[in-house]
């Protein structure tokens, strides 16, 4: 019975070691903010969205990547992106507010992974309609540039308030317009209570 449960725990380690080296390697966390190992992107797009991400990093201190991959050979999508996320580090210390968008061409697969320092104003359910109502439009017809282009942009504009979640885009100043329209109204709805509430408690 010892000598068989030895052989089983060997057999066990072994196919452990197997499981663990067949895994998609994790890339070094990169230079830049575009990594694109799918080749979904040419050069000049990638120049551009590049500067792009560093400007707005420099601006508002949130760090956004992308990442391509040819596949996840096998890999669950939500253990390598967090895998990827763990060494990657996006966002500044302390603060976590990075996120990665990852996209793997021949699974036909996107995921945004956010830091928790972002999720309050990318939340999952948001992250999931920009997938399939903005990216995966575009993926579906082969145009992967226009998708990561049109991806990045309603991104950032999901964190700077100016898309919802039912996709319409209002931006903090319309906001802000549309509470005083709203105070204005109540106001003047509640106008004639305050005159007869005064007139009744000068005839007492």
């Amino acid at each position: 019975m010892v000598k068989k449960a030895v052989i089983l725990l060997f057999l066990g380690i072994l196919s452990l070691a197997s499981s663990i080296s067949g895994a998609l390697d994790i890339p070094e966390a990169p230079s830049g903010y575009i990594t694109d190992n799918a080749g979904l992107l040419d050069a000049a797009t990638r120049y551009s969205l590049n500067n792009k991400l560093r400007e707005y990093e420099e601006k508002t201190s949130n760090q956004i990547f992308v990442a391509t991959f040819p596949s996840l050979e096998g890999e669950s999508l939500e253990d390598f992106s967090i895998r990827l996320a763990e060494k990657w580090k996006a966002g500044q210390k302390g603060k976590d507010n990075g996120l990665i968008v990852l996209i793997f061409r021949d699974d036909r697969k996107i995921r945004i992974e956010v830091g928790y320092g972002l999720e309050g104003v990318l939340p999952d359910a948001l992250a999931g309609q920009i997938i399939r109502n903005i990216m995966a439009p575009y993926f579906a017809k082969g145009n992967y540039k226009e998708g990561i282009i049109s991806g990045l942009s309603v991104i950032i504009g999901a964190i700077q308030g100016e898309y919802s979640s039912g996709g319409r885009r209002v931006t903090p100043r319309r906001a802000a317009v549309d509470i005083a329209q709203v105070l204005v109204f109540v106001l003047f709805l509640m106008f004639p209570l305050v005159v007869i509430t005064t007139v009744i408690d000068v005839f007492r």
